[in-house]
């Protein structure tokens, strides 16, 4: 029996972004990336590649004032577009982690398919702006994330000196979790990974 695709298509349109997400969590990795910022279009390819999810992501979001509300929007919309993906949860392997090395910096992500919002973010950038990007925002990002997909997170950037590999081992890792979270085990087939049988 051919498991249900697990893909899911998502626009959210406000006064400050228009966005539309589309996905694949049983992918290969390809993306099509355009938010207008630049190092963020690179940390969400990471995601992409190391969670082995095909993303589209095209937003046009309100840059002239700054970018919070096109990161923290993004996360949002997919957000919502994993926890359309994901459905019901049968069969989930629900947990994932990981640590991820970038020469001097390395970070620790562990993720639960819990039902139950919760961001624990521990980053001490060593920049405030990596790019186009303001550092402060990458916690946006996730916390925008975490509220829509109702995932448990917990990011820890253990060590780094440089914030460009700060973020990316933090992304990365992210990525990696996810992938694990979200594999399908095959002893839990039609069951819900939790003992009051829903999440």
């Amino acid at each position: 029996m051919t498991p249900t695709a697990r893909t899911a298509e998502v626009s959210r349109d406000t006064a400050e972004t228009k966005i539309k997400v589309r996905l694949n969590l049983d992918g290969t990795g390809e993306s099509k990336l355009a938010t207008g910022i630049g190092f963020f279009d690179h940390m969400l390819d990471q995601i992409a590649r190391h969670g082995l999810i095909d993303l589209d992501v095209q937003c046009e979001g309100d840059l002239h004032i700054d970018g919070h509300h096109t990161v923290e929007d993004v996360g949002i919309a997919i957000g919502q577009a994993v926890k359309q993906a994901v459905g019901d949860k049968r069969g989930l392997t629900r947990y994932g982690h990981s640590y991820v090395p970038l020469d001097e910096a390395l970070s620790r992500v562990v993720v639960d398919f819990s039902g139950r919002p919760g961001l624990v973010l521990d980053a001490k950038f060593t920049s405030g702006m990596i790019g186009q990007l303001d550092t402060q925002l990458i916690h946006e990002f996730f916390q925008g994330f975490v509220n829509h997909a109702l995932v448990t997170l917990h990011i820890d950037n253990l060590k780094g000196v440089n914030a460009h590999h700060q973020a990316e081992t933090i992304f990365k890792a992210f990525g990696r979790a996810l992938r694990m979270a979200l594999e399908r085990d095959p002893r839990m087939a039609g069951t819900i990974p939790s003992t009051k049988g829903i999440l």
